[in-house]
């Protein structure tokens, strides 16, 4: 490559980035996945398109839509609550293995009785569509107020179900007939899935103990250093026969809960990278395909759609629920929640790396399928939560805060964002009773900025800016987010900090915690 080439490229995909991020403006205002637009700057692009670019690709496709993945299922580790997630783990486990199953089995029994195709290609389809998308499931999910058991159901599967749906499309897409029993194939997920867990979860702490204890010299290198731990979880598990999907999703799972440095900044570089790895990905995607030729399967599409939608998912949803006695409301908006994004369009790539006979159909039959029924369920969810009356009730904003880590002073600086429903609001600075070693040093007012007293009394809206000591760091954010929750009586009423035990319901309301994101 020349330098004028380089020129070249650099001025194609800037713009592609520009018309892309102006896409999301459109998206956001018309209701349409943002994915649906990218989609059509890569076919517009094409060589169907006004760009008449040939591109044919699909082994390239594959692992660039892999790294993608890689980054997308980073970012929505490192926003995933862990105090949201925790009850809907066993629920979510259940629903990626079992419920990947199920759903597999009814969608390719559809696609082999329904539409005629044969075994091996129907199995394929199966799998391939069995796979919610990542980055669909965390962009729509976090625009609805839906409760927490919902939304960490649905986030926990997106992150999950990969890892099982790679394995049984890698299995399928076998040249021959396939000789592995399934209980073999069944003991390999176990195994990877374990191996992907471990991996995962080490690195994520290992990783996280190594940034609360190394002061970095810039401020900057924190969210490229949590993203390079996110990478190594990916890495080490794939190149231990483990899930990688897995492990890189629970690596930034625990960094995204272990309070570290610059949260809220790690958070925006990483929902940055994810937007450029979704425009990227789904650009290219637009590229591979051939739009002349996706009209012979349109009907088929349309009809193997029909079976996951209506039968297949609802299907996985109840059996896979059934222990865990979740209201029918829920699991009715759990079973529509399935989007599909990305992921079963790259995991289709896999067969025609393969050499699978009728490859290039199965890959416009699930291109077809993920356009049509994005289109269909992404507008629709938040008009069914609010039928279903799941989407309609306010949440309450959690207290933001941000730590800085002062290496030479020994302390920390916390920056803290006080919501409009916060009870701190009308408390005094000296009614915060902050452990000694910590005090409120400025308060951000109106855009306007002032030292305060003991007496200054806080509202909401303010920023605080507190200073805190290394060994009473932690004990200064639990006092604050419990004033957050309790007010100036929190700990004589029981409500936060260190002495305190749960406040009754109907003092806390719907206050369901301190955590917000204040970037991203």
């Amino acid at each position: 490559m020349t330098v004028h080439q380089l020129n070249e490229l650099l001025l194609i995909s800037s713009l592609v980035l520009l018309i892309a991020v102006a896409a999301v403006r459109i998206s956001s205002r018309s209701g349409l996945p943002s994915l649906l637009l990218y989609l059509g700057i890569g076919i517009a692009m094409g060589q169907d398109g006004i760009g008449n670019v040939a591109f044919d690709n699909a082994e390239l496709t594959q692992v660039i839509g892999y790294a993608a993945l890689v980054v997308i299922l980073a970012e929505g580790g490192l926003g995933t609550k862990w105090k949201e997630i925790k009850p809907a783990l066993p629920s979510a486990v259940v629903l990626s293995t079992v419920g990947v199953a199920v759903s597999v089995g009814i969608t390719a029994a559809g696609a082999h009785y329904l539409v005629g195709l044969e075994w091996q290609q129907a199995l394929i389809i199966g799998a391939v569509v069995s796979s919610t998308d990542a980055a669909a499931v965390f962009s729509v999910l976090r625009k609805i107020p839906l409760p927490s058991r919902v939304t960490g159901v649905l986030e926990a599967e997106s992150g999950f179900n990969d890892a099982p749906v790679v394995i049984l499309v890698v299995a399928f897409s076998t040249v021959g007939e396939i000789d592995a029993a399934w209980y073999v194939i069944v003991g390999q997920i176990v195994l990877e899935l374990a191996i992907g867990a471990a991996v995962g979860l080490a690195v994520g702490f290992l990783g996280a103990l190594a940034l609360r204890h190394i002061a970095l010299p810039a401020s900057g290198l924190y969210p490229i250093a949590v993203m390079a731990i996110a990478v190594v979880a990916y890495a080490s598990g794939a190149i231990g026969h483990g899930s990688g999907f897995l492990a890189v999703y629970l690596a930034a799972m625990v960094l995204g809960n272990a309070k570290l440095p610059h949260a809220p900044a790690n958070r925006g570089f990483a929902e940055g990278l994810g937007w450029i790895a979704q425009i990227g990905m789904f650009v290219l995607l637009g590229l591979l395909v051939t739009p002349h030729e996706l009209v012979h399967d349109f009907w088929p599409a349309i009809v193997i759609g029909l079976v996951l939608t209506m039968v297949a998912r609802p299907t996985s949803v109840l059996v896979s629920l059934l222990p865990f006695r979740i209201p029918w409301q829920e699991q009715a908006l759990m079973s529509w929640a399935g989007l599909r994004g990305a992921v079963p369009i790259i995991l289709a790539t896999i067969p025609m790396v393969s050499g699978i006979a009728g490859s290039e159909r199965i890959f416009n039959i699930v291109f077809v399928l993920v356009v049509v029924y994005t289109l269909v369920q992404g507008p629709t969810l938040p008009w069914l939560a609010k039928a279903l009356r799941l989407g309609d009730r306010a949440e309450a904003a959690d207290l933001g805060v941000e730590s800085a880590p002062l290496e030479r002073l020994r302390g920390h600086l916390l920056s803290v964002a006080i919501p409009d429903d916060s009870r701190m609001h009308g408390v005094e600075v000296a009614e915060l009773r902050l452990p000694a070693g910590a005090a409120v040093t400025l308060v951000v007012r109106d855009e306007k900025s002032f030292v305060p007293g003991p007496a200054t009394v806080l509202r909401r809206g303010d920023e605080l800016l507190v200073v805190a000591t290394d060994p009473v760091r932690d004990a200064a954010e639990r006092r604050l987010r419990a004033v957050d929750q309790g007010g100036k009586l929190a700990g004589w009423l029981g409500t936060g900090g260190a002495t305190a035990v749960a406040a009754p319901e109907h003092r806390r309301g719907p206050h369901r915690g301190p955590f917000r994101r204040t970037s991203g």
